[in-house]
């Protein structure tokens, strides 16, 4: 029960100590705890200081990389335009040197056909020609039984086959 109400020797006493105990704390502990709390301390503000740095430097690269993925987009983007349009310009001028081949090929064969169709009509004047001489030769031998006459005959027929 002394405890509870104690005597004021127990209080004068325990007031000693305390203050005893206060200055010697004091003197020895009191600079180096508060040395180690001051420096606990500036640790912390540091540590902060460099997580709101790191935090800006963050946001900060976030921010360019959104940038470099833009720009990226808009390259890729205009290379794939570019390769479109060029891939439509090869295909322009590929069916435009198609159509220049066939026109040429449409445009040779026709020169081949046109020769051929003189040379072949060329060919046939002339088989007709002499088919018509050896036709005519056969007709004027039973008819004309004379040579002479037959080379008359036949050098008439081709001063004026000649003149037409």
């Amino acid at each position: 029960m002394e405890l509870l109400t104690p005597s004021l020797g127990l209080i004068f006493w325990q007031t000693v100590v305390f203050l005893g105990l206060f200055f010697l704390l004091r003197k020895f502990a009191w600079t180096g705890i508060m040395t180690a709390i001051k420096e606990r301390e500036d640790s912390i503000d540091s540590a902060l200081k460099m997580a709101e740095e790191t935090r800006a430097e963050m946001a900060k690269l976030q921010s360019d990389n959104k940038k470099v993925l833009a720009e990226a987009r808009i390259e890729r983007d205009t290379i794939i335009k570019e390769a479109r349009n060029s891939a439509d310009r090869l295909i322009v001028e590929a069916k435009e040197k198609a159509q220049a081949e066939g026109a040429k090929v449409i445009e040779q064969a026709r020169e081949d056909i046109n020769t051929q169709r003189i040379a072949m009509v060329a060919q046939m004047r002339k088989d007709v020609a002499s088919l018509s001489l050896e036709i005519a030769e056969k007709i004027l031998r039973k008819e004309l039984a004379d040579k002479s006459a037959q080379e008359k005959l036949v050098s008439d027929y081709l001063v004026d086959a000649k003149l037409n």
